[in-house]
């Protein structure tokens, strides 16, 4: 990877969050909004965790938008503090939303469901750039609101580990992991796809149809799950919130809250979901009480957290990240692990998170690896992830044997390849060799 193929891979990123710009006043919602969609053809709606990123990316670019993309995000969290996975800002796009993305729309525009909870980062990394104090204590009484909901009506009472109760929660939709749970273990990589669409919607329309945000569903027992990667990246933004609250100002009790909380839910994490003999993290079935031994990426996910203990996390990067015949391809990170059966490195079931490497899952774990003091592989990944772009633009996903674009176009979140560029040192430059940037 040279420097001529991460400046293609940054003006294909700056070019994308140019073109998924999206504008305008929902009378459905009866607000303005001013977002980046992750992808015209596939997802047109505002997507909490999607817009997390492309903040992050934004503020390499335009700092004014990367503000105005959370801002626009959290004017939907509501008087209790939820935040929706979806926005659905258009009036017109709304009555496909529900068929085509498996959801139960609540109020018309906002999906039930929450995302992992990236907001927190994001907030930190546009900060740091811009250091609009105004801006934070503007948002952060927000973002605190909604950690504030995940703790009071999403912890287990079982393990004190959030609960998701749909796949989807997660962002890892089709990942194997939820196939037993789903009932389509069994499924043919032909069917896979298009039974886990028809395992979804029996499972919504298990729900009940009044459903809201604060609906007890763990008492319903058809999905409750502790997932890794959502209590990885929770711990990961409590801990980010805690040193936004004292750049903003709040008492020390409220940073130092925070961060305990963040420890807890690492500890956690060790005590639930450690398995010693595998030497990585597997998600818990709360219907069933057993860990669930499918290794795939989010297995790899609590290095990024400090609290995690060194020897763990050492485990977690040797035996596994860095395997090459596991998830250390030519493109790295795959997915899911390549010595799984359900393994699918060309796309070739459509299914989602089933083996194509990401761009999101490789920023988080880029961050960890040079946490963990492994700078010389977090380098070569980002490069390689840069490379992925290089090759196949944005796209939602890619090959980790080969780079091949997989799923939607012109996708939003694979513009984290700025950051991982610039992170890096690498010079994020326009066809002159001037530095990038996006106009209003």
């Amino acid at each position: 990877m040279n420097e001529m193929s991460a400046g293609k891979a940054a003006r294909a990123a700056a070019a994308m969050l140019a073109a998924n710009r999206r504008t305008g006043y929902s009378t459905g919602a009866r607000h303005a909004y001013d977002y980046t969609c992750p992808s015209p053809e596939t997802y047109p709606f505002q997507w909490a965790w999607d817009s997390s990123y492309h903040a992050i990316a934004l503020a390499h670019l335009n700092p004014r938008r990367a503000r105005t993309e959370l801002s626009s995000l959290l004017s939907a969290v509501t008087a209790t503090g939820f935040l929706p996975h979806m926005i659905l800002w258009q009036d017109e796009l709304r009555p496909k939303a529900t068929q085509e993305f498996k959801i139960d729309v609540w109020e018309e525009w906002r999906s039930v469901t929450i995302a992992p909870p990236v907001v927190a980062r994001a907030i930190e990394h546009v900060y740091e750039a811009t250091g609009d104090r105004a801006w934070l204590l503007e948002v952060l009484p927000a973002a605190l609101g909604f950690f504030a909901w995940l703790r009071e009506h999403r912890t287990s009472p079982a393990t004190g580990l959030l609960e998701i109760y749909q796949p989807d929660e997660s962002g890892l939709d089709m990942s194997p992991k939820y196939d037993r749970a789903l009932g389509i273990q069994d499924s043919l990589p032909s069917t896979v796809a298009a039974d886990w669409h028809s395992a979804m919607r029996n499972l919504l329309d298990g729900y009940a149809d009044n459903r809201h945000p604060e609906s007890p569903l763990r008492e319903a027992r058809t999905f409750v799950w502790n997932d890794v990667l959502v209590n990885s990246i929770y711990a990961d933004g409590l801990m980010a919130l805690s040193r936004l609250a004292e750049a903003a100002g709040l008492p020390d009790a409220t940073s130092a809250g925070l961060a305990r909380g963040s420890e807890e839910i690492c500890g956690a994490l060790v005590r639930h979901c450690w398995d010693d003999d595998a030497g990585a993290f597997f998600d818990l079935d709360l219907v069933t009480g057993e860990r669930v031994p499918v290794l795939t990426a989010s297995s790899l996910f609590p290095i990024i957290n400090d609290s995690v203990p060194d020897g763990i996390a050492k485990r977690v990067v040797e035996e596994h990240l860095l395997n090459e015949r596991e998830f250390w391809h030519r493109y790295p990170v795959s997915s899911v692990s390549a010595t799984e059966p359900t393994f699918d490195p060309d796309f070739g079931t459509a299914a989602i998170f089933r083996g194509s490497s990401w761009m999101n899952l490789n920023w988080y774990l880029h961050g960890g690896l040079r946490k963990r003091g492994y700078h010389h592989e977090a380098r070569r990944l980002a490069l390689r992830s840069a490379e992925c772009a290089a090759v196949a633009g944005m796209r939602e996903c890619y090959g980790p044997h080969d780079a091949g674009g997989h799923g939607a176009r012109s996708f939003g979140w694979s513009s984290l390849v700025l950051d991982l560029l610039a992170t890096e040192g690498l010079p994020l430059t326009d066809d002159n060799g001037d530095q990038l940037f996006l106009k209003d």
